[in-house]
């Protein structure tokens, strides 16, 4: 899936002081200079950056509680991007407001992020591509983007279009990973989700 370029416009907070509203597919961060952090209180945020190419590749995902706009510690412009995947609230924090108990907490946030980050480049960089759309698959699994079936198992709401940009691929080659998956039994695939069946089996097809 390619992303279009666009310029970073500036965030009128939005749904009371300090806390701030997004659709689904709304980006939320663009590339560039960077002033805030901000805390996830709903919802779901992919950050991802694009390649020579145009298409977009997962650095990591954010989940209610956690941080993102961390570079406003350093004054760096920022090089990805931030987007809803589903209808989202984050809190804007101003770094000068942080008292040595917020600044701890996120540092322990960042350091728990950078691990994450680094295993996903490490996916995409070393492991095939069953390997890293389980992963993924996994890393949804729980989050805001999930639900349960009637029978308990984990259902994700989720395209193969949107499941390929995730994990650098075309939508033709992750259609054809998933009927693998689903005929070994890890997952079943309708339209637009995928239901996990065997997360052991998944984990370890990711390798984790």
């Amino acid at each position: 899936m390619k992303l279009a370029t666009q310029k970073e416009t500036a965030t009128v907070p939005r749904g009371g002081a300090g806390v701030e509203e997004y659709a689904a597919g709304e980006i939320v961060l663009f590339p560039g200079a960077s002033s805030s952090l901000y805390r996830l209180k709903s919802g779901l945020i992919r950050l991802h950056t694009v390649d020579k190419d145009g298409y977009g590749v997962t650095l990591r995902y954010v989940k209610p509680g956690g941080y993102f706009g961390e570079e406003a510690f350093t004054g760096r412009d920022r090089r990805y991007f931030a987007e809803a995947i589903t209808d989202s609230e984050a809190e804007r924090l101003e770094i000068g407001q942080l008292d040595r108990q917020g600044v701890l907490e996120v540092a322990t946030f960042m350091a728990a992020s950078l691990d994450q980050m680094n295993r996903a480049l490490l996916r995409l960089a070393g492991k095939p591509l069953r390997a890293r759309v389980a992963a993924e698959l996994l890393e949804l699994s729980d989050s805001a983007l999930a639900g349960r079936t009637a029978d308990g198992e984990p259902v994700i709401h989720l395209t193969h279009d949107d499941l390929a940009a995730a994990v650098g691929s075309v939508r033709e080659t992750v259609t054809k990973v998933i009927g693998e998956l689903a005929r070994s039994g890890a997952l079943r695939a309708g339209y637009a989700k995928i239901v996990v069946r065997n997360r052991k089996l998944l984990s370890e097809i990711a390798g984790s």
